[in-house]
Order: C-alpha cells, then sequence, then structure tokens
C-alpha cells in the first residue's frame, strides 16, 4: 500500500471495523454457545427438583446459573483482551484486557488508548457487551419462573398448606 491508501485505511478505522467484525462474531457465537447450555442445564434440573419437592435445590441451582453467566461475561472480556494483546494494539496484557472490561462494560473509565485506524474497536466491544449483557437478562428473566415456582412452593409448605394445594400451584 502507498501512504494514501494507508492513510485513507487508517482514517476510515478500516482495520478497526474488520477485526472488530470478526471478533464480534466470535464472541456472540461463543455467548450464545454458553448461555444456550448453561440455560439448558438450568431448565433441566429445575424441572427435576421441582417434581422431586427439593425447592432450595432450585434456588442453588439458579444461584450457581448466575454465577455461570457472570463467568461468561468474564471469559468474553478475556477474550476482547488477549485478541488486543495479540494484534500489538495494546503493550501489556494487563492493560489489554483493562481496557477491553472498561470497553465492554461500557464504564469506560479507561480513556481510549487504541492506535490511530483502532479507535472505532472500542465501539464495537462496547456493542458487544451491550449485545451480551441483554441477551443474559432475556435468560435470567426466563429462568426466574422456576425459582419463584419454588420459592413460592417452600414457603406454602413453611406456612402448613396442605401439599395438594402446594402441588396444584404452577
Amino acid at each position: 500500500m502507498n501512504p494514501t491508501q494507508t492513510n485513507f485505511a487508517t482514517a476510515l478505522d478500516l482495520p478497526g471495523y474488520l477485526l472488530g467484525g470478526v471478533m464480534l462474531l466470535v464472541v456472540m457465537v461463543f455467548h450464545g454457545v454458553l448461555l444456550l447450555q448453561i440455560a439448558k442445564r438450568y431448565e433441566v434440573k429445575t424441572y427435576l427438583y421441582l417434581a422431586e419437592k427439593k425447592y432450595s435445590a432450585v434456588a442453588l441451582c439458579f444461584y450457581i446459573s448466575v454465577f455461570c453467566l457472570f463467568l461468561t461475561h468474564i471469559a468474553e472480556i478475556l477474550i476482547w483482551g488477549f485478541s488486543l494483546y495479540a494484534f500489538k494494539l495494546l503493550p501489556a496484557i494487563g492493560q489489554s484486557i483493562l481496557f477491553s472490561g472498561s470497553t465492554y462494560t461500557a464504564m469506560g473509565f479507561m480513556e481510549d488508548i487504541l492506535p490511530d485506524g483502532w479507535k472505532m474497536l472500542a465501539v464495537i466491544i462496547a456493542f458487544s457487551g451491550m449485545f451480551s449483557f441483554a441477551w443474559t437478562a432475556s435468560v435470567m428473566i426466563s429462568m426466574t419462573k422456576n425459582f419463584r415456582q419454588a420459592y413460592t412452593k417452600l414457603h406454602m409448605k413453611k406456612l402448613n398448606i396442605s401439599s395438594e394445594m402446594i402441588d396444584r400451584f404452577e
């Protein structure tokens, strides 16, 4: 490339769009696969626990699943951080992870330290975080159905409501 093409590509942040688009796809597929695995396991386990009237086990399963969802987001921040470091966009792995975490969560506590031609990457990292958090929130909302059902049945049991009445509660 001649200097004019390099400056044009840099001015439009074309390298940032290219890497950002690929990494966004990788992160979203990663997120979707893990989210579906966590949700599927939660649904099956809590269905069985509800059938066995193990209401406290449903709560434990809920909290473990929420923690796994949290770990999924941490893993995605690490994926972004390692990619920034692998492409030598930031000089240190710790700085790369911290920058990706700041951007992914849209907290923005770090200034934009990406080199010219890569500035748009910060926006794409932020979009991946927003999409991932929204997707996680929708899964967590669907998970609360079994959790609330178990919680209510447990308290109905504590109130000495008949088993027949508790079993009819959905």
